[in-house]
Parts: structure tokens; C-alpha cells; sequence
């Protein structure tokens, strides 16, 4: 009977190992996706202007995204050397991925940088609505923004949850 509850705590703690590095890949992708659009962004505005027609209502997501896609281009063209920010910032992501390789490996050992991730989808919120604010952004644009914070909680709070039952498993 007791190894059959050591067998059953096994599986569970298997279990939770393969939910961990599931949600661990996934954010670990979407971080990479993230970097790798910022490297060219009006590359990857290009396609959405098709879906959002340009139009002189300055409060559209069409006028918008139009806005963005010329001061990219005009930038590039003119000031190439402003863009090398984007480069700096798809550096970033693909770093902070790599983060998670040690949460991917050892995740109790590595939990803090679920807390960091976690710090940093939280201050994602002020961040937007300041510099958003400093830079004309306008709300609508700092909402999407800010759901990139909000959304990447969901996945770090299950991660951060199976972690702790993992600690605690291995605990006993």
C-alpha cells in the first residue's frame, strides 16, 4: 500500500514537471515571437494595414496603424540609427527567454525568475500609461499594450502554482 502512494505522488509530481515545461515553452515562444517582430516592425505592420484602411479620423485604429507604419519607414529611410532601439529591445526578449531555460530544468530551484516575470507583467501596467502618455500613444494602443502584461500572468500564475505544489511534493 506505501508504495502505491509513492507511485501515485510520482505520477503527480510527473505530472506537474510536464505541465511546468509546457507553460514554460510557451512563454519562452512568445518572448521569442515578440523579439523577433521587433527587429523589423514595419516588416510585421506591413500585412495588418490590408485590414485596417488609412483615414483621416485621428482616433482610428486604421489612421493609427497608417501613423506608426510612415514614421517606420520614414525613420528607416532617413534615420536608420533610431531603429537600432528595436534591435536592443528584440535582444531583450530573446534574453529573457533564455531565462526560462533554468525554469524549463530545475524549477524550484529557478522560481524566481517566474517572480521577475511576474514583476514585470505588473509593472507593464504604469509603464504604458506614463510613457504612452510622454509619447501621444493613444489609450487604445497602451490598452493592447497593457494586455500583454495581463495576459502573460495567466500562464506565469499556473506556472508559479505548479511550482509551489512541486516544492511542496518534494518536500514531503
Amino acid at each position: 500500500m506505501q508504495s502505491t502512494f509513492k507511485m501515485n505522488n510520482f505520477l503527480s509530481c510527473k505530472q506537474l514537471n510536464k505541465r511546468i515545461k509546457t507553460l514554460t515553452l510557451f512563454f519562452m515562444a512568445a518572448l521569442l515571437i515578440s523579439g523577433i517582430t521587433a527587429f523589423d516592425p514595419a516588416f510585421f505592420l506591413k500585412p495588418l494595414l490590408t485590414f485596417f484602411p488609412s483615414t483621416h479620423d485621428a482616433s482610428g485604429t486604421g489612421y493609427w496603424l497608417h501613423y506608426v507604419y510612415a514614421g517606420l519607414e520614414t525613420s528607416s529611410a532617413q534615420y536608420p540609427f533610431l531603429l537600432y532601439g528595436y534591435d536592443w529591445l528584440a535582444f531583450a526578449h530573446i534574453m529573457i527567454a533564455i531565462l526560462f531555460i533554468g525554469v524549463y530544468k530545475e524549477p524550484v530551484r529557478n522560481k524566481w525568475v517566474i517572480d521577475f516575470a511576474i514583476i514585470s507583467c505588473i509593472a507593464i501596467l504604469p509603464f504604458a500609461f506614463v510613457c504612452g502618455h510622454i509619447r501621444q500613444i493613444p489609450i487604445g494602443w497602451r490598452l493592447i499594450d497593457c494586455s500583454f502584461g495581463i495576459f502573460g500572468l495567466l500562464p506565469l500564475a499556473l506556472l508559479r502554482n505548479s511550482i509551489s505544489q512541486l516544492e511542496h511534493k518534494n518536500k514531503k
